[in-house]
């Protein structure tokens, strides 16, 4: 295994949306052995959410990091959860299968910002977290009520509830964490941005972050951490299995399908697993600092890892340039920063 000062373990994060129990069932027991094994990778930054499990990924991140120095952690806030007492089983809710008993309410205000962090530190049985990031702001997620969600955190004090908990160092730094460009951009013109984390923006199959956002930025001295590099599924499971691969949370639409299928080709040319490749990817452009993969086991981490570490050659990024599959203009990693 790689040790602590591997450059693996600071290039790659865990992602804990999959041990809130996301779409499957993982035990604590299959929880706490992928963030020990993510630990002996060298991996130092966990990334959670109230949201993933309805607090369930929260307490496994904290029972796990408990005692532990020297990690990274991130959660985020926006949304409340609030007891219910009907809920008494783990069937599917909002793509989690979890027990926990509370209902979800949307909460940007500056009450709401407090409130989320303080219960935060409740279920991670910790004092501190790293980076706090709004999740969820964006017409993607609200649709018409993204304007008046935009205005709890904007005159509502969510903002300034963000900067009072950098201001008096209770969090590390306050950023985003998004799926949209256009919020991540937004956010950045109201208040300055420690990080944030863009989930599928700048991936083997979709670089719109390319144009405006990583600029920016690179221009405010702003981290990007590089979530969703899988596109949900498709860029690791490929075209190639007996089940419909998933992009964006969905079956993948026939015109993604046939471009990842293209993308599988010129890879097989060049001896590169295309997991590795999405993986490696994004990590080419100056402003983003790591890739966040979601895990659910021990295995999950050490085959990320094993990816990571491929050696990917020149003549495959150029390949996939002269073909039409990525941006000309996108920079690619060296062999000596996949190493």
């Amino acid at each position: 295994m790689s040790t602590a000062s591997d450059p693996v373990g600071s290039r790659l994060s865990f992602g804990a949306g999959p041990i809130g129990n996301l779409f499957e069932r993982v035990s604590d027991d299959e929880a706490a052995r992928a963030i020990d094994t993510a630990w002996q990778h060298g991996i130092r930054h966990f990334d959670t959410a109230p949201h993933y499990g309805r607090g369930l990924s929260e307490r496994r991140v904290g029972n796990a990091l408990r005692g532990r120095r020297g990690y990274r952690l991130s959660t985020k806030a926006g949304r409340i959860l609030q007891p219910d007492d009907q809920i008494i089983d783990d069937r599917m809710r909002d793509g989690f299968r979890s027990p926990m008993p509370f209902q979800v309410r949307y909460d940007y205000s500056g009450d709401g910002i407090l409130r989320s962090h303080e219960a935060s530190l409740h279920r991670l049985g910790l004092s501190h977290v790293d980076l706090l990031l709004v999740h969820d702001i964006g017409a993607g997620t609200h649709g018409a009520e993204d304007a008046s969600y935009w205005a709890q955190l904007s005159d509502g004090g969510g903002l300034r509830a963000l900067e009072r908990l950098r201001d008096e160092g209770t969090v590390g730094g306050i950023g985003i964490g998004v799926n949209e460009v256009e919020a991540c951009l937004r956010m950045m013109q109201s208040v300055r941005l420690d990080a944030m984390l863009i989930a599928g923006r700048y991936t083997l199959l979709d670089q719109q972050a390319l144009e405006r956002l990583l600029p920016a930025c690179l221009d405010a001295g702003t981290e990007v951490l590089l979530g969703g590099p899988f596109n949900s599924g498709i860029l690791v499971t490929g075209t190639k299995g007996a089940a419909a691969p998933y992009y964006e949370y969905a079956p993948a639409p026939p015109e993604i399908t046939a471009r990842v299928r293209r993308i599988e080709q010129v890879a097989a040319r060049h001896d590169v697993p295309l997991p590795a490749a999405a993986l490696q990817f994004p990590l080419g452009h100056p402003a983003v600092s790591q890739v966040v993969a979601g895990f659910r086991s021990a295995a999950q981490v050490d085959q990320s890892v094993a990816w990571m570490q491929h050696p990917i050659p020149g003549d495959f990024w150029a390949e996939l340039k002269h073909e039409g599959l990525l941006r000309v203009d996108a920079p690619t990693p060296d062999r000596k920063t996949a190493a």
